[in-house]
């Protein structure tokens, strides 16, 4: 059986990363540990900030690989403590975030159990571009391209 997607459009070129980013966001977790919040700072400054209450700077990492934001938290038990409640959570997790292409993290830093990343979103410089039109002349036995650009260039020059 044939999955089809949004994508599968041949309007859609390129797009195939686009398609495995939302599977990988399909499969993550719905685990709500460790909580966070997301809020946009300025016009341009995005901060996440995961509440680790517990968790010192040597027990969490902080990583970027293919656009997607990894934070793992593992913390080491301290065997010599007997706890009557144990109401704290300080289990391992792995919370991940997907970024938009421009989003770039600038640092982290842990501060009264919150972990702060910030981030932001640099616009890029347009990109327009022009492509060259080539003209096919049939010739003898080999197709020759013919540079139009040079050509206009050329009758340009004679005219003047």
């Amino acid at each position: 059986m044939t999955r089809l997607t949004l994508f599968d459009s041949p309007l859609f070129l390129g797009f195939d990363q686009f398609e495995k980013t939302v599977d990988r966001l399909r499969k993550s977790g719905a685990d709500g540990y460790p909580p966070y919040n997301i809020e946009q700072i300025g016009e341009n400054g995005l901060r996440i900030t995961l509440a680790v209450a517990g968790f010192a700077i040597e027990d969490l990492d902080v990583e970027i690989e293919n656009n997607q934001l990894t934070i793992r938290g593992q913390k080491m038990e301290d065997e010599s403590k007997v706890y009557l409640h144990r109401g704290i959570a300080s289990r391992r997790f792995q919370r991940s975030f997907i970024l938009a292409d421009g989003i770039e993290v600038h640092d982290a830093d842990l501060d009264n159990g919150l972990l702060h990343i910030n981030l932001e979103r640099v616009l890029p410089e347009s990109a327009a571009q022009k492509i060259k039109i080539r003209g096919v002349q049939k010739g003898a036995k080999k197709v020759q391209a013919i540079d139009l650009e040079a050509t206009e260039h050329e009758k340009a020059g004679e005219s003047t």
